[in-house]
């Protein structure tokens, strides 16, 4: 037996961060790029831009800011507000994976403590 948990944060205006969704904004910060952040993940560009704005306007704040091209190309890149955002969601979702392990080991004593990078959903959440 494993527990499993999904992960995420909500606000009244709707949805502000989850595990996939830190994963597209990494992905962006890494490639330098929403296109390419798309293509890492698996959605289209149209898709990761919507969810990108989806999150600024119920947050409101920028997480991305984009060049536009020239010479050296465009790109994009995690704001400052973005940066501390993916760094906060993953101090807490770490916390959180912690207190799940406890609380599953103190319920079902397994014989070696639970490991809480191992706890996952089986199906995604939000996204």
């Amino acid at each position: 037996m494993q527990p499993r948990c999904k992960i995420w944060i909500e606000t009244d205006t709707g949805l502000v961060m989850s595990d996939f969704r830190v994963d597209l904004l990494v992905a962006v910060e890494e490639t330098g790029s929403l296109s390419g952040a798309a293509e890492r993940l698996g959605l289209s560009y149209r898709r990761a831009w919507g969810k990108v704005r989806e999150l600024e306007n119920n947050l409101g704040v920028r997480l991305v800011e984009s060049v536009a091209g020239g010479s050296r190309g465009g790109g994009s890149r995690l704001t400052a507000d973005g940066a501390i955002l993916v760094e906060r969601y993953r101090e807490f979702a770490t916390n959180a994976r912690g207190a799940i392990a406890d609380a599953f080991d103190r319920a079902f004593g397994p014989p070696a403590p639970t490991d809480p990078a191992a706890i996952r959903s089986d199906h995604a959440g939000p996204r």
